[in-house]
């Protein structure tokens, strides 16, 4: 039975309590996870600020940077290890987690290595009422201790979007896994060892939320600030606990995000990106679209289309091949989003592909499997276009004028991303413009600058990572004034 410890102060730990967990394929226990209590979390928070007086503290950039690079080989050089733990968490394709969740989770540790090392900071120059002169500039101090607390859906790769500028930063990180998804982040551990990272910076609790590690940590008071990626819920519980001593917060959290399809888009490239964007592993993913928009003229056509697409992805686990759509996370998630299938039903939607459980062989009939859904027929009050349902489906509905469609955009709570699909300059630029996102994609669907702002607006986020604008939640500027 496998094991997955908690990792404080360079060391793994066990604990007296431990939680089971389980492959969403089969439903199989994978290992046994010890769940962190308050003693550990605050045995991590002590590591984690006994290393920042340490060497780590007074680590030079150039030498942080290369530790972060050397992490990020070794996390390369551990490919497979890394591929098979993440996808026996999640279920999703061997084809996707190995294109996207491995190499960018790497990866994130390079660029902001490399953001890091070439920001520059501000000076001025200025003169003082006495006559004389004074300069300014600024210093970038490191935040402090922060809390990481992880999401399931991308897990290695969220996770180190957040810990790869935490570190660069010269901060300390202590990571709240998703119960669900404990095996990567606990593999890092082993990477940090093995590269040289000084003990108590990179730290893993494991646990749930409310009464558990998720709690204790981010009611801490020796964290010094909180970045989540998650449910709007969770992060509002998030930021209440944050209040308290006011530390600052960097949230990424739900969407209901919107795909826009005008009749003049190359029809074949927005069904194609729409497929991506509706049902990519398996639409647990926080900028998937669940609200699908389409110019009358091209309605009909665009909704059979996408239902070929629908019928046409392969169902099944990761290693076999050509399989588009894996399973969802946990049975609970899976009874979550089978109760918007049985809602959309009883309000008359029209099914027009799915809605249901597949047919699985063996022992992948235990697995948290459904069918990709399409509806249409629903108003747009309907909770099945208002709420997050975060599984393969979508509704699809028509609209007539630019003004429209940008109404029907925003006619949500959440505003995280948006896809757009014209060929028209004009239009596009004023939809971007428009449209109350934090992301907003033309033509295309998860293409990504790492440079770049991202995060949400609205009850979608708080703040902005990515590039420079990490720095603004992971350091602290100083002010400096020399009378000269």
């Amino acid at each position: 039975m496998h094991q997955y410890l908690n990792f404080i102060n360079g060391e793994f730990v066990a604990t007296g309590k431990t939680f089971e967990n389980h492959a969403p394929v089969d439903n199989r226990v994978l290992g046994l996870v010890h769940e962190a209590g308050e003693r550990e979390v605050d045995a991590a928070v002590g590591a984690a600020r006994a290393a920042l007086k340490g060497d780590w503290g007074r680590m030079s950039v150039v030498k942080r940077v290369e530790l972060l690079y050397a992490v990020a080989d070794e996390i390369n050089r551990r490919f497979d290890d890394f591929l098979q733990a993440e996808v026996a968490d999640t279920g999703k394709p061997l084809s996707l987690a190995s294109h996207i969740d491995i190499p960018r989770g790497a990866a994130n540790f390079k660029v902001f290595a490399d953001i890091v090392k070439n920001v520059p900071t501000e000076s001025f120059e200025m003169a003082t009422p006495d006559g004389g002169t004074a300069l300014s500039y600024a210093l970038r101090s490191p935040l402090g201790v922060v809390a990481v607390v992880c999401p399931w859906n991308l897990p290695l790769l969220l996770m180190t979007w957040k810990v790869g500028p935490a570190l660069a930063c010269g901060n300390t990180v202590i990571v709240k896994p998703s119960e669900e998804t404990p095996a990567t982040a606990t593999l890092l551990g082993e990477v940090m060892n093995a590269v040289g990272v000084p003990k108590g910076v990179y730290n893993v609790v494991h646990g749930f939320g409310p009464g558990s590690a998720g709690e204790f940590l981010t009611r801490h008071p020796g964290v010094n600030g909180i970045t989540f990626t998650g449910e709007t819920r969770t992060g509002e519980a998030i930021m209440a606990a944050a209040a308290k001593g006011v530390r600052p917060v960097s949230f990424e959290l739900g969407g209901k995000n919107a795909g826009i399809v005008f009749a003049d888009a190359d029809f074949d490239k927005a069904v194609a990106g729409i497929t991506r964007s509706a049902f990519e592993n398996c639409g647990q993913v926080c900028l998937g679209t669940e609200r699908v928009y389409v110019q009358r003229p091209i309605f009909d056509r665009f909704v059979q289309a996408l239902k070929e697409k629908a019928q046409a992805l392969k169902v099944g686990p990761s290693e076999e091949p050509g399989v588009g759509l894996g399973p969802l996370i946990s049975a609970e998630h899976r009874a979550k989003v089978l109760g918007y299938y049985e809602k959309a039903r009883a309000e008359g939607a029209t099914v027009v592909t799915g809605g249901g459980v597949p047919d699985m062989p063996g022992a992948l009939a235990q697995g948290h499997w459904v069918q990709p859904t399409i509806w249409t027929g629903l108003p747009e009050s309907s909770p099945i276009v208002r709420e997050e349902i975060f599984g393969p489906c979508c509704h699809i509905a028509p609209f007539d004028t630019v003004d429209e469609a940008i109404a029907l955009a925003n006619a949500t709570n959440y505003g995280l991303a948006t896809t757009v699909w014209t060929q028209n300059l004009a239009t596009a630029h004023r939809m971007a413009r428009e449209i109350e996102v934090g992301l907003c994609w033309i033509n295309s669907w998860f293409l990504r600058d790492l440079r770049t702002a991202f995060g949400g607006a609205k009850a979608s986020g708080i703040g902005r990572e990515g590039g420079v604008h990490s720095l603004e939640f992971y350091t602290e500027l100083r002010n400096v004034m020399v009378k000269l």
